[in-house]
């Protein structure tokens, strides 16, 4: 099982969001732990980076002006250079990306 750089990138802004929302000092004791442990996560899983291939990908899928999210794209990039299957929940825009093979486990 693997990840991609752009679901990094999407998480972790999402923490940072949480940390910058932290007032007090223990709120953001709270919000530096969750960090750490979302770091930990990352440390644990290897990490698909967006590189030269997934690039041309992302291009040639913006071409298509599909209606997707430009980090769905990248991330539906990243899987398609490598010729992987996407595991997400997030079905309903991930379908719409040609030749892209999907599927959700979580139930």
């Amino acid at each position: 099982m693997h990840t991609t750089i752009i679901s990094f990138e999407e998480q972790t802004r999402g923490w940072f969001t949480y940390l910058a929302r932290a007032r007090s000092l223990l709120q953001q004791v709270e919000a530096y732990r969750r960090l750490s442990r979302h770091l930990d996560s990352f440390r644990r899983i290897p990490v698909l980076e967006f590189d030269e291939r997934a690039a041309a990908e992302f291009q040639r899928l913006l071409r298509m002006k599909l209606r997707v999210g430009t980090l769905d794209l990248k991330i539906a990039a990243i899987v398609l250079a490598r010729d992987a299957l996407l595991i997400s929940r997030n079905l309903a825009d991930f379908r719409r990306i040609p030749g892209l093979r999907v599927e959700d486990w979580s139930s």
